[in-house]
């Protein structure tokens, strides 16, 4: 079979909440370029791809992120079906709107609280962490791979609301600089990517849209027009999904190979949070 032009059929490739949203559509990309999936959610029910006679193969995992032994129960899988492990996507991430101080209301949902804050951090930090070390070190015994960590625009700016979402984000930036420096003379790259707003998902949920407009003391209605107003991002649209897995796949890729240690900005302009 010739190869495409990022030469990525027969890798195998990891993503990390891989169902829904963003880690789907990255799932489905790698997917229509050849490469073998393993597509780990904590969702027991497998979400349907779109396969043909290009795709790559896909293996579903029922995973939990911030488990080391469900992690390394997957990452063992993934060698015994496919033989390696070359890419790994940190995609499983959860957002939880809340201000630091709710001066509004007593005991507010909407406050930070330690719930809140671990959740996040546990997810979005620690889960990020295990499975980098974990499939990490597979890759650093093969001599090669590619370690994508899924960021935020927001984790580069800040963002009103989402102040510990942001900083967990940030920290996954912090990682790719570091690991970078760590890994990449052991064949290993490092990477990161920041989506800004993205089209609208079963993840975007009117609960979440709720909280986050009352954080910024706005509608819903408000909040919503937001997404497409070129004051808020240049370019005058939310992203698509297909954009940002396309980059992710780019960045994967060996025509991609002198790109290390940095976060790629897919935010259509926007720079602010």
């Amino acid at each position: 079979m010739e190869k495409s032009w990022l030469e990525l059929e027969n890798k195998t490739v990891l993503v990390t909440g891989g169902a829904s949203g963003i880690g789907k559509a990255v799932a489905q990309e790698f997917l229509n370029v050849g490469a073998n999936v393993i597509v780990c959610d904590l969702n027991p029910n497998q979400p349907e791809f779109e396969m043909n006679g290009h795709s790559g193969k896909m293996t579903y995992s029922v995973m939990n992120v911030t488990d080391k032994e469900s992690i390394i129960a997957t990452v063992q899988k993934a060698k015994e079906k496919f033989g390696s492990i070359d890419v790994l996507v940190n995609n499983a991430g959860i957002n939880i709107p809340s201000l630091l101080i709710d001066d509004k209301q007593e005991g507010s949902k909407y406050e930070l609280n330690d719930d809140i804050y671990e959740k996040v951090m546990n997810i979005n930090v620690k889960g990020v962490y295990l499975c980098s070390q974990i499939a990490g070190r597979e890759m650093v015994k093969q001599g090669h791979g590619v370690i994508i960590n899924m960021s935020s625009e927001c984790g580069l700016e800040g963002s009103e609301g989402q102040g510990v979402y942001a900083a967990s984000k940030n920290a996954v930036n912090s990682f790719t600089r570091s690991w970078a420096k760590e890994l990449g003379k052991k064949g290993v790259r490092v990477v990161g990517v920041a989506p800004g707003i993205m089209e609208a998902t079963g993840l975007r949920t009117l609960a979440y849209e709720e909280a986050l407009s009352y954080t910024r003391g706005i509608s819903v209605e408000d909040l919503r027009a937001g997404y497409t107003k070129s004051s808020t991002t240049p370019i005058g649209r939310d992203g698509k999904l297909t954009e940002v897995a396309n980059t992710v796949c780019f960045l994967a890729s060996e025509r991609a190979g002198y790109i290390h240690g940095v976060t790629v900005n897919v935010a259509g302009g926007k720079t602010r949070g």
